[in-house]
């Protein structure tokens, strides 16, 4: 074949003169150099592989593989388990598929995710940045209450769950004989665990007749502020040295008897 080209070259040159073939031929030469150095490189990696997913027990970790040159003709992976720091990995077992569920044995670590790309020349490794440590998962929240909270909505509970009056808080802290009214703030969690937004706060001095019934909703903090005006019968006698207080917290709207209502007895003092 080069015999042929050479031919050819030759009568060119014998037409345009020995020095302009030799120029082609070097050319060609060249050209033909560069083929075949580039049928031997390796695929190279141009942009890193990364990771998409929350790190948590439980979650799933998606693997990209990154940009490579070099026109590489298959792929492999594995996931990586690594410390804190990203350092001293090691191969997950079995964990060779474009994602990864996490685990227990992953928590307090971190995850990297490697590619190994080939063409006909070789075969490129590139690893990804560590993912942030991962946590361990949230515990499952009980039975009737929101997917979410913070604070908890009380229009999206059901039974079992059940409110309670956790908190409350006279102002005055102490009541007198002149007291004409006094503010009572309470504070409405659940079994769920955080504080409810929404829930009908009533209250009610016992016995009856001292200060008037009242009810407010808590807010997104879980407090309700209920305010109380005196009535004829406070005090009861020239010794008494509490007001008692009923409190009930309950879903609008539902059956206080059946539903998730909680209730509370408090004391608020009383000076003479």
């Amino acid at each position: 074949m080069h015999t042929i080209h050479r031919k050819r070259w030759a009568g060119v040159g014998a037409v345009f003169g020995a020095g302009i073939a030799a120029v082609v031929v070097g050319a060609l030469g060249a050209f033909a150099g560069f083929g075949h150095a580039a049928s031997t490189v390796a695929p190279d990696n141009t942009s890193p592989p990364t990771i998409t997913g929350t790190p948590e027990e439980g979650s799933t970790l998606t693997g990209n593989r990154g940009e490579w040159s070099n026109s590489p003709t298959s792929f492999s992976q594995v996931w990586l388990r690594c410390d804190k720091n990203g350092g001293s990995c090691a191969t997950i077992s079995g964990a060779t598929a474009r994602s990864y569920k996490l685990t227990s044995a992953d928590v307090g670590n971190t995850i990297r995710f490697r590619v190994r790309a080939t063409n006909s020349s070789g075969s490129t490794n590139a690893t990804s940045v560590p993912s942030a440590v991962v946590q361990k998962a949230a515990p499952a929240r009980p039975s009737g209450c929101p997917a979410t909270g913070n604070p908890d909505q009380v229009s999206q509970m059901s039974l079992p769950a059940k409110l309670i009056v956790d908190q409350f808080q006279p102002q005055p802290s102490r009541l007198t004989g002149s007291t004409e009214s006094f503010v009572l703030r309470v504070h409405v969690t659940s079994t769920c665990g955080g504080a409810v937004q929404g829930a009908l706060v009533y209250g009610t001095p016992t016995p009856f007749n001292q200060f008037g019934e009242t009810e407010s909703n808590s807010g997104s903090d879980g407090w309700a502020t209920l305010t109380f005006n005196r009535q004829a019968n406070f005090p009861v006698n020239s010794k008494q040295q509490i007001l008692a207080m009923f409190l009930r917290a309950s879903k609008p709207g539902e059956n206080v008897l059946t539903g998730i209502t909680g209730y509370r007895l408090v004391n608020v003092p009383v000076q003479r």
